[in-house]
C-alpha cells in the first residue's frame, strides 16, 4: 500500500484576520464575493469569520448555505471562537457552524497580562480542553487549538512555567480532548526561520498533529516564516496548513501572503520538485482574486508586488532586455500566465451607457442584465438588490457581483441583513 504524502495546505484567514485590520473595511457581501474566489482558485480552508457575533449570523448561514449549493467549490468554512466553553456555546446557537479553531494565548506576557497575574498554565489549559471537549460534544467536524503568540511561549521570563515545554503539554491536551490541528501562532513576527523549522519540528514530532503556521509580518518574516515552520511539519510526518491572507492584509505589517506562500512552495530553491503542495490549487485564479480584494478593500496592489505587481514582468536594463528576448525564463521564474494574467480576467465595475446600483431603476437593470447575457424574471427582487448591495459596499457593483446577485438572491438578501433573521429585503 502506498504512503500517504504529507502535504501543505492553505487555510486563508483573509476574511477573519484581514477584515479586522485597523482602518479597513471589507462589506459581508465582498466578503462573500472573497470565499467564492477562493473556492475557485482551490482553496482548502477560509477561516471566514466569528459565529459568535450576532451581526455576523446571516452572512456565516447564508455562506454555509452556499457552500452546500457548491458556490465555494470544495473549500471548507471556518469560524474562530476564542477558547472558552460559553463562547463554543453561543457559536453553536447562533449558527450551524461544522469546523472552529478555538483561539487562547499561551505565551507568559499575554496570559498574565489579558487573564490576570494569578493565571498559571494549568489555568490556561483548563479553558482550552474544556471548550474542545464542548466543541467535540456538540458533533464539530473539525477543531483547530491556537496557540496565539506560541512563538513567544518558548522564551522563558520569570515563570520558567510558559516555555516550550509547556507549548508540548498544552498541545498534548488538545490532541487528548479531541483537537485535529495545532496553530502555532507567531503573533508579533518574532520568529526567524531557522528557529520556526526547529520549533515547529518538535512541537510536530511529539505531539503527531497536523501543524498551522499563522505568521505576521512584523520584521518581514511572514512568508518565509510559514513555509519553513510548514517544512518542519512536514519533515516530522505531518500535514502543513498555513495561514494567508490575499495581498497579505491583516493587522499592523499584515499576515503571510497568499500568492507569495504558493509561489515560495512552488518555484523556491529546494521546493520546486518535492510536489508538497495541495495539488488543488489553480494558481491562474489569482489575478482575478487579488484584484478583487485590492480593489474592494480600497489598497492598490503595489507594483512590485509578489507575482501580481505591475512590474513583476516588465524589464528595461539593455542586459535584461536582451535576456528576456533571449529566453524569458533568464529573468522570469514564474510567467504571468501562470497567474492568470490576462485582460478577461480583469475585475473592474461594469461600464456601459446605462449602470445601475443605490438610485437604478427596472430599465437600466433589465437593459444591464442583458446586456451581460443574463436573464432575470423576478426583476423587482434583484432590483432591490442591487441598490442594497451597492449601499452596502459603497462601490460601483463589478459584473460578477450582480450575476452573483441574480443567480442567489435569497442567500444575498441574508448578508445584506444585519438583524439576525430578518428577511424584509425579500419581497
Amino acid at each position: 500500500m502506498k504512503e500517504k504524502k504529507n502535504r501543505i495546505y492553505i487555510l486563508d484567514v483573509t476574511n477573519r484576520d484581514g477584515v479586522q485590520t485597523a482602518n479597513v473595511v471589507l462589506s459581508k457581501f465582498q466578503r462573500t464575493m472573497v470565499n467564492h474566489y477562493l473556492g475557485e482558485m482551490g482553496i482548502y480552508q477560509s477561516e471566514f469569520g466569528f459565529p459568535t457575533l450576532k451581526h455576523e449570523q446571516n452572512y456565516v448561514e447564508a455562506n454555509l448555505d452556499l457552500a452546500k449549493k457548491g458556490v465555494m467549490n470544495n473549500m471548507i468554512l471556518e469560524g474562530w471562537v476564542r477558547a472558552v466553553p460559553e463562547d463554543v456555546k453561543k457559536a453553536l446557537e447562533l449558527t450551524n457552524i461544522e469546523h472552529i479553531n478555538l483561539s487562547i494565548p499561551t505565551s507568559q506576557i499575554m496570559v498574565k497580562s489579558k487573564f490576570g497575574a494569578q493565571t498559571e498554565g494549568n489555568d490556561i489549559i483548563k479553558m482550552m480542553t474544556e471548550a474542545v471537549s464542548l466543541a467535540k460534544e456538540y458533533g464539530i467536524k473539525t477543531i483547530g487549538v491556537n496557540a496565539e503568540d506560541a512563538s513567544r511561549t518558548k522564551v522563558k521570563g520569570n515563570n520558567s512555567n510558559f516555555d516550550e515545554d509547556f507549548l508540548l503539554h498544552f498541545a498534548r491536551e488538545a490532541k487528548k480532548h479531541g483537537a485535529d490541528r495545532i496553530r502555532y501562532c507567531d503573533t508579533l513576527g518574532y520568529e526567524r526561520t531557522p528557529s520556526i523549522y526547529e520549533s515547529v519540528k518538535r512541537l510536530a514530532g511529539e505531539v503527531q498533529l497536523p501543524i498551522e503556521l499563522h505568521c505576521h509580518n512584523d520584521t518581514g518574516y511572514a512568508v518565509a516564516n510559514s513555509v519553513e515552520g510548514a517544512m518542519g511539519a512536514i519533515d516530522a510526518g505531518v500535514d502543513a496548513y498555513i495561514n494567508t491572507t490575499v495581498n497579505g492584509i491583516g493587522e499592523r505589517a499584515g499576515n503571510a501572503d497568499l500568492v507569495a506562500v504558493i509561489l515560495a512552495i512552488k518555484h523556491a530553491c529546494g521546493l520546486e520538485e518535492q510536489d508538497i503542495l495541495d495539488p488543488n490549487i489553480d494558481l491562474t485564479k489569482a489575478w482575478k482574486l487579488c484584484n478583487y480584494t485590492a480593489n474592494a478593500f480600497g489598497i492598490p496592489i503595489p507594483m512590485n508586488k509578489i507575482g501580481i505587481g505591475s512590474n513583476m514582468y516588465s524589464h528595461e536594463s539593455g542586459i535584461h532586455a536582451d535576456g528576456m528576448l533571449k529566453d524569458r525564463r533568464n529573468y522570469e521564474l514564474y510567467s504571468p500566465e501562470d497567474l492568470g494574467i490576462n485582460e478577461s480576467n480583469q475585475i473592474k465595475p461594469v461600464k456601459s451607457n446605462i449602470s445601475t446600483g443605490e438610485f437604478g431603476g427596472i430599465k437600466g437593470l433589465k437593459h444591464l442584465y442583458e446586456s451581460m447575457g443574463v436573464q432575470i424574471d423576478n426583476e423587482r427582487e434583484v432590483l432591490k438588490l442591487v441598490q442594497y448591495a451597492n449601499a452596502h459596499n459603497q462601490q460601483p457593483l463589478t459584473e460578477e457581483e450582480l450575476k452573483f446577485i441574480a443567480k442567489y438572491p435569497a442567500q444575498v438578501a441574508d448578508i445584506l441583513s444585519l438583524s439576525p433573521k430578518d428577511h424584509s429585503l425579500v419581497s
